[in-house]
């Protein structure tokens, strides 16, 4: 009986659904709260357990289906484009620097960084599609935005990382049996 393979497992994929649900859920629940949600962290603790090609595909349903009840428009490009510069460099990162891959201390201050990072990647794509006059009076109008988005970062980390820890453990238990 030739066996089959498939991309995901029924568990990892059953995993990856609920995270974008979760990631989905997250976002809508806290839209009364400029900029603070959970999808960056989750974007990044998806990355750091799973790697770089699920983080990226967690990214990109998540931001379509929130979008999908928020508003769709151009600026889903630029959030789709800004997270994933910020998965791709915690992948780069968790791979270069193994300290980086134990240190908590270290991948909450990058999930800081990454609230300023997307407000800075936001603004660049914002100013060119729209051909704004110029780039620093319009990052600098949306820094709250940003430092609100950076603190939401970091507490979400510190609070969904063991969550999404055991629930990776119980995961990877189940496809071993």
């Amino acid at each position: 009986m030739k066996q089959q393979y498939s991309f995901f497992s029924t568990y990892e994929l059953a995993y990856l659904a609920m995270t974008v649900a979760t990631c989905t859920v997250g976002r809508l629940l806290f839209q009364f709260l400029p900029n603070i949600q959970p999808m960056t962290a989750i974007f990044l603790i998806i990355t750091l357990q799973l790697g770089l090609f699920r983080g990226l595909l967690i990214n990109i349903l998540s931001v379509l289906i929130t979008n999908i009840y928020l508003g769709m428009g151009v600026w889903t490009i630029a959030q789709i484009l800004s997270f994933t510069v910020i998965i791709c460099l915690m992948a780069l990162f968790s791979r270069v620097f193994p300290i980086f891959r134990q240190s908590l201390f270290l991948q909450v201050l990058f999930s800081i960084f990454a609230g300023f990072l997307y407000g800075f990647i936001m603004a660049c794509v914002d100013v060119t599609i729209y051909g704004l006059p110029q780039f620093w009076p319009y990052y600098l109008s949306g820094f709250s935005f940003d430092l609100l988005h950076a603190i939401g970062n970091g507490g979400f980390y510190l609070v969904l990382n063991p969550i999404f820890k055991q629930l990776f453990l119980k995961t990877v238990k189940k496809k071993e049996v």
